[in-house]
């Protein structure tokens, strides 16, 4: 497991309750792994496996799967506990009226709306059909005039230099050719505009949690690199070619559920695709090991001082890169 960087930044955050902090001290120094043998590579060697490939054996097998997975569940109910998270990364980003957005893996739109609250000329894209549903919906009820499509990261429905923002929280790090994907967001910005992402960082909480999984799962298909990728400096530094500046911060998102860890990880269960596709996956007591692993997950990090809630402080990577 990544717990020990993570752990440097949460020795840093203020008012972390002090059974935390011990948890994680005992769960360093006794050099327990959630993860199995089978999911202890480095870092390194998973985010940089296959980087430069843009040809992946079943490729249109691996985008169905995906698209099924982000469809199943409802993510609505997620996107609405990490709200405030993307109201402070947009509060970083420039939001002038009449500027051309584009949120790319929009999810229910909670970039997009932000963006058009100000005043901007708002586009958003995903490949889950009922999320744009439910973006067009919640657009429509605030009477905001935003170009929601379905469609694909790696194959955007956009003229080339079309916008001056192009954002993303969390989505475009799922996209299973990054360096394609990287690509359509250069092409798609003008020059000069700017490209905003949040990615999960490996050593954070999310990426702890999909190494729970990596553990329980069998290996995803040949040649899809890991999402976390995205929440690495060099490995992003490298995807982001034809762009002049690239700055990259290191963020804490806290996650809040009200109710307690084993709650929150049935709430993931029943509405996070990931979550829901993993345990559907396995037979009875290879959930109940699962469960079990991502509930002491939930349990090691929650930092609520309010008995029977969680709050997960999760940490992720801001990437502002500006277009040469």
């Amino acid at each position: 497991m990544y717990y020990k960087k993570n752990l440097t930044k949460l020795e840093e955050m203020d008012g972390l309750a002090p059974q935390v902090m011990k948890a994680l001290l005992n769960l360093l120094h006794s050099n327990q792994e959630i993860a199995t043998d089978n999911a202890r590579s480095t870092p390194g060697q998973d985010m940089n496996s296959h980087l430069d490939s843009t040809t992946i054996p079943n490729l249109e097998a691996v985008k169905a799967r995906q698209k099924a997975t982000w469809e199943s569940g409802d993510f609505g109910q997620i996107a609405r506990t990490i709200e405030s998270v993307a109201e402070e990364f947009m509060a970083r980003q420039p939001l002038n009226a009449g500027s051309r957005v584009l949120d790319v893996a929009c999810g229910t739109g909670n970039l997009a709306v932000l963006a058009a609250r100000r005043g901007c000329v708002v586009s958003g894209i995903d490949i889950a059909g009922n999320l744009i549903g439910q973006a067009r919906a919640r657009a429509a009820a605030e009477g905001l005039p935003i170009d929601f499509k379905e469609g694909d990261v790696e194959a955007l429905p956009f003229a080339d230099g079309q916008f001056d923002l192009v954002v993303s929280t969390f989505g475009v790090m799922f996209a299973p050719r990054p360096n394609v994907a990287a690509a359509e967001l250069l092409r798609v910005t003008r020059p000069g505009g700017q490209v905003a992402l949040a990615n999960w960082t490996p050593e954070g909480f999310l990426g702890n949690m999909f190494q729970v999984f990596k553990a329980h799962l069998p290996p995803p298909p040949t040649g899809v690199p890991s999402a976390m990728g995205w929440g690495d400096e060099a490995t992003v530094r490298s995807r982001l070619h034809g762009f002049a500046d690239v700055r990259l911060t290191r963020h804490i998102a806290l996650m809040r559920y009200p109710f307690p860890p084993a709650e929150t990880v049935e709430f993931f269960r029943q509405y996070y695709g990931p979550t829901q596709w993993a345990f559907a996956s396995l037979g009875v007591s290879a959930q109940a090991a699962l469960r079990r692993d991502l509930v002491e997950l939930q349990t090691i990090y929650n930092t609520a001082r309010t008995p029977g809630t969680t709050e997960v402080p999760a940490e992720y990577l801001e990437v502002v890169a500006v277009r040469s």
